[in-house]
């Protein structure tokens, strides 16, 4: 259950959370947009008034004046069209929208390459005439450089799943890099196993004299950018080579390649082993923005992954082949525990665990357990259908020494021999040379057996014991696993059955009908509940609520709530008294504890000259909805605040008579919270859409047909998406009068 939410304007936005690691570093390079407004007026476009983010977006100094037209401030803008569409918005008055727009600022070698989202439209005076046209758009330069930056990481990263050379992948990098930031030198660095140099690894655009010079260079402080980064573990930032300490041992070798600036940033793994480092360099001093590091820190990211695949495939390559074995193992073992995991059913996993043995560690497998003081064997595998007949028609004894799962049960011991089993069996038939009987065991006792069988041709050893031992101990567990699960399924299907009403009873005047879906898997006992009883003058009472939360300590509120809203309905005649009772053993019940809170909506039904005469009270709960025989759907406004908080709770009865033909509805949030996939993302089923679904029942519906109304609807709402919380509907309907 979920507290009532506070209604937002609908044209208020949350802003989402900045994403942690590469989203984080991708938000800021996404985050830097400027809203851009210039009004111009006439058909020579005369610029009447802009904001500064307009004027810097055109280059600011010399072009930051009005009073001019547009073509005259930014003669670049006619060749690309742009002044065209002015006239065109201006002659026409119809509004023109321009996405991811191209612009080229500037005028010779000052010219740069900027992108828009921008809108013209027609400025009118009172009359409807044009005066002008008004520019409203974002600067989405940098956005577009950022998406262009994200498809070049996904290239990367794709060339990493399959596998490219190391030094394929780090030169793809620089170079995408130094494409789309002109002014920008990229270098990586690959340190060697103890981290205390640096070798070259990629540097496609510096001299290869300065790549030869550096190749090797030991990590520490003073020596450089990359080497104080590998040091300390974190960023360094030179903006200025010529000046900074740390670059007195090269900054000659720097001059001569022309470098004046460098940020370096350590390539690292998840546990802070150095890997490398990252470097930019520019050709003049420059310290760098949010968005350069930003960069930074995505590629070394980058750069990190493909160093650790590569490192890992050399590990790989150079294993040799006693460790092809273990691994081997470890995948059987696997692929073993995804396989007993999947059932969650006792004898299913048993059969599993049969099946996986044989013939991967034995021709022939059976599983015996003890239930109810007997050995039963309950699964058994082998290569042919005879073989199979035989091994299962074998029961093993249990309080005999001459049996090797009576001995292996008792003991909790493996026992192996190379030899037929003592003990009578069908072991001559089936070729068997030797065994293994290992035990099964729950908190260290055995309640059943694993026995493989080998024949001609196989024999154990101790690494297939071994293997046996470690598959049996996690058959053990999922067995365990699976039987717990039906404990507590069970458990749980006889909690639920218990907090709700079998059958609802028949009121007189009334028709009655409910709808129960549960949330998950039926694990856990949902807090959604309702009752119906009858008061001894009469009348009947009825109540539908919500507990927070799930589990053991929701059945026992449920149960507080329907009990105690029994037991004083008799003694009080005042709905509200039964509330604040209710309320009352709540709060006595968590004095010392913060179980949560509960909604609900009680009330009395008399039967009446003119219909039933209905008297509730409405706790924090949903408000009921009216159906009349207009099909009309209406709120029942009764105001109340939640139950359980120590607060003791405001509340105001309501009472109307519900007449021939009409319907109150009570159900709980997770009907109207629950959600299906829509275009654009998760959407709610609502408030608006139940009150349609409760108009779209039959004229003069039963209770049964609005509850099926409702829940057909609902039902292809979620089309097949599992619910996150329970869902409870009563419904009650006045009965037309006998003719």
């Amino acid at each position: 259950m979920t507290a009532e939410r506070e209604r937002r304007p609908a044209d208020e936005v949350r802003l989402p959370a900045a994403p942690d690691g590469t989203d984080e570093n991708l938000s800021l390079l996404f985050g830097t947009s400027t809203a851009l407004f210039a009004s111009m007026a006439g058909p020579a476009h005369v610029l009447e008034a802009a904001n500064p983010a307009f004027f810097a977006a055109i280059g600011g100094g010399r072009r930051e004046r009005t009073g001019v037209p547009l073509a005259e401030l930014m003669p670049e803008l006619a060749a690309q069209g742009f002044i065209g569409l002015l006239d065109q918005v201006y002659r026409s008055g119809t509004r023109h929208v321009g996405r991811d727009a191209r612009v080229l600022i500037g005028l010779g070698d000052d010219t740069r390459e900027a992108y828009f989202d921008f809108t013209y439209e027609a400025r009118r005076d009172a009359g409807g005439n044009v005066l002008g046209v008004r520019m409203i758009g974002v600067d989405v330069t940098q956005v577009k450089h950022a998406r262009r930056l994200a498809v070049e990481q996904r290239a990367l990263l794709e060339q990493i799943a399959r596998q490219a050379p190391l030094s394929e992948v780090l030169d793809g990098m620089c170079r995408a890099i130094e494409e789309l930031s002109s002014e920008v030198i990229v270098s990586v660095l690959l340190a060697d196993e103890d981290g205390r140099h640096l070798h070259h690894g990629a540097a496609p655009s510096l001299p290869d004299f300065y790549n030869q010079a550096i190749d090797g260079i030991t990590t520490g402080e003073g020596v450089g950018s990359c080497g104080t980064a590998a040091h300390r573990r974190r960023n360094v930032i030179v903006s200025d080579i010529a000046t900074d300490p740390l670059w007195d041992d090269f900054r000659d070798l720097a001059g001569r390649a022309g470098l004046a600036a460098c940020w370096s940033t350590p390539i690292l793994t998840r546990d802070g082993r150095l890997l490398g480092t990252f470097a930019m360099y520019h050709r003049v001093p420059r310290a760098p923005q949010d968005t350069d590091l930003a960069m930074a820190r995505v590629f070394a990211d980058t750069a990190a992954l493909a160093v650790e695949r590569h490192r890992a495939e050399q590990a790989r390559l150079a294993a040799d082949e006693r460790e092809k074995a273990a691994r081997d193992d470890l995948a059987f073992l696997l692929t073993a525990s995804t396989a007993l995991a999947g059932p969650l059913d006792e004898r299913q996993t048993l059969q599993r665990l049969a099946t996986l043995s044989s013939p991967a560690l034995a021709p022939l497998a059976a599983v015996d357990v003890v239930e109810a003081g007997r050995v039963h064997r309950v699964a058994t595998a082998a290569p042919a259908g005879e073989a199979h007949r035989l091994l299962a028609s074998h029961a093993p004894a249990r309080d005999t020494e001459d049996d090797a799962v009576a001995r292996v049960l008792a003991s909790g011991l493996t026992e192996v021999a190379r030899r037929t089993p003592t003990g009578p069996g069908p072991w001559q038939d089936l070729g068997v040379t030797g065994y293994v009987c290992v035990p099964l065991l729950d908190r260290d006792r055995p309640f059943g057996a694993l026995t493989l069988l080998s024949t001609d041709g196989h024999s154990f050893d101790g690494h297939r014991v071994a293997l046996a031992e470690e598959l049996a101990r996690r058959a053990a567990s999922a067995a365990r696993n699976a039987r717990q699960y039906a404990q507590r399924a069970a458990l749980a299907r006889d909690l639920q059955t218990g907090l709700l009403l079998p059958d609802l009873p028949e009121i007189p005047g009334a028709q009655l009908a409910a709808f129960y879906h549960p949330a998950g898997e039926g694990l856990e006992i949902g807090g959604d509940f309702y009752d119906v009883f009858p008061r001894d003058d009469g009348s009947w009472a009825f109540i539908l609520g919500d507990v927070c939360g799930r589990g053991a300590m929701a059945a026992t509120t449920t149960a507080l709530v329907r009990h105690t809203a029994r037991a004083v309905a008799s003694l009080l005649d005042d709905p509200v008294d039964i509330v604040k009772a209710v309320d009352k053993a709540l709060n006595d019940r968590y004095a010392h504890q913060n179980n949560g809170f509960v909604t609900l909506v009680y009330g009395h039904l008399a039967p009446a000259a003119d219909g039933l005469a209905v008297h509730l009270v409405r706790a924090g709960h949903t408000l009921p909805l009216l159906l009349d025989t207009d099909h009309a759907v209406d709120t029942v406004e009764a105001s109340g605040g939640l139950l359980g908080i120590g607060i003791p709770p405001r509340l105001a009865a309501r009472r109307f008579t519900l007449r021939p033909g009409e319907s109150l509805l009570l159900y709980t949030d997770g009907l109207t919270e629950c959600r299906t996939d829509g275009e654009d993302g998760t959407e709610q089923y609502g408030d608006m859409r139940l009150a349609k679904a409760l108009a779209s029942a039959p004229r003069r519906p039963t209770a049964a047909d609005i509850v099926e109304a409702v829940a057909e609807d609902v039902r292809g709402f979620v089309n097949g998406r599992d619910v996150e919380d329970d869902q409870a509907v009563l419904v009650i309907t006045a009965d037309e009068p006998a003719p």
